[in-house]
């Protein structure tokens, strides 16, 4: 066994799925004789986690995030590997391991359809057994980080999505746990919500030391929370490092940000991948490798061919580096 909090060796687990075929005929024949084949959702995955890291699990959908999860925090028992955290096998000291884990599935729901945020909570006081002094301090310090306070007594079918998910959390903090898994925490939240649960998060690592593992699509969440990366794909870990190191790596890649003068269908530069802005219609970005592009050249082209309004260069996001690591894989 391993000093680390968590110390995951090896683990795999794979899971029966029905039998794909590309000829017709067979495709018929699959309706009277029903075949099964087997898909390695994780394959052979090792890290070690110390206590009060704060890592992003990233990859595209299908990449096994969401199983990994699920081990770490017991849900499912993995075919063949083995984890420790904080000194437990998550599956089989289920009940000793669950008072010292927070879950939060952005897809699964915690608290109840027909009651109160508040009334959700007084349930889970009993279940982990919380101390009244306890459960009243968490109470109001998580509702307020989180501003569950403004809706705390309205039924939770009566909430939006992003009320719904900051009241999840409260849920899976208010037993004070050491571990916090979060899975898709952040969906459906607005961009004031989503500034509010990553100031909690940073908060509670800060001052709790509390270890936090989560995934999200929203690279803006990883960014602004996470020190480490790991990114798996196909079931498998293609990366696991910090996200100043992840950033030194591609230190040769730039992004510039050009707004026009008005909306550009497409703009052509050799060795420059262009891409949509999230936020100005008006803007593209362009990344590019300064070892392959004259800055100079292509700034003058810029100017001479579209209709430059402004432009700044700054360091590619994470996102785009992600997305240059599954390329250079698929090749």
């Amino acid at each position: 066994m391993n000093s680390r909090l968590i110390h995951v060796e090896n683990i795999s687990k794979r899971f029966k799925k029905p039998k794909s075929f590309k000829m017709e005929k067979e495709s018929l024949r699959s309706i009277f004789l029903f075949q099964r084949e087997y898909k390695n959702a994780v394959d052979g995955i090792s890290f070690e986690i110390d206590e009060g890291e704060m890592v992003g699990l990233i990859g595209p959908n299908g990449a096994g995030k969401t199983v990994t999860l699920k081990i770490l925090s017991g849900i499912l028992r993995p075919d063949g590997g083995n984890v420790w955290i904080d000194g437990m096998n998550p599956y089989k000291d289920r009940k000793k391991y669950v008072a010292k884990i927070g879950v939060v599935f952005g897809h699964k729901s915690q608290i109840t359809y027909d009651l109160t945020p508040l009334d959700t909570y007084g349930v889970l006081k009993c279940i982990y057994k919380i101390p009244a002094n306890i459960y009243r301090d968490n109470l109001e310090r998580f509702c307020d980080l989180l501003g569950v306070n403004e809706f705390i007594n309205q039924p939770v079918y009566s909430l939006s999505m992003g009320q719904k998910v900051r009241a999840e959390l409260v849920c899976a903090l208010i037993h004070s746990p050491k571990i916090l898994f979060l899975d898709e925490a952040t969906i459906g939240i607005d961009v004031i919500g989503k500034e509010k649960v990553r100031k909690c998060l940073r908060e509670l690592n800060k001052s709790d030391g509390m270890t936090m593992i989560f995934t999200s699509h929203d690279m803006k969440d990883i960014e602004n929370t996470c020190d480490r990366l790991m990114i798996i794909d196909e079931g498998k870990m293609i990366y696991d490092g910090s996200k100043t190191s992840l950033y030194e790596e591609y230190s040769s890649q730039r992004m510039m940000e050009v707004e026009f003068e008005k909306p550009q269908q497409e703009i052509r530069l050799e060795h420059v991948v262009c891409t949509d802005s999230d936020n100005n219609p008006m803007s593209k970005y362009l990344y590019y490798n300064h070892s392959d592009v004259n800055y100079n050249e292509m700034i003058l082209k810029l100017m001479r061919d579209y209709p430059v309004k402004d432009l700044a260069v700054r360091e590619p996001e994470i996102e785009y580096i992600i997305r240059e690591i599954y390329r250079k894989k698929k090749k």
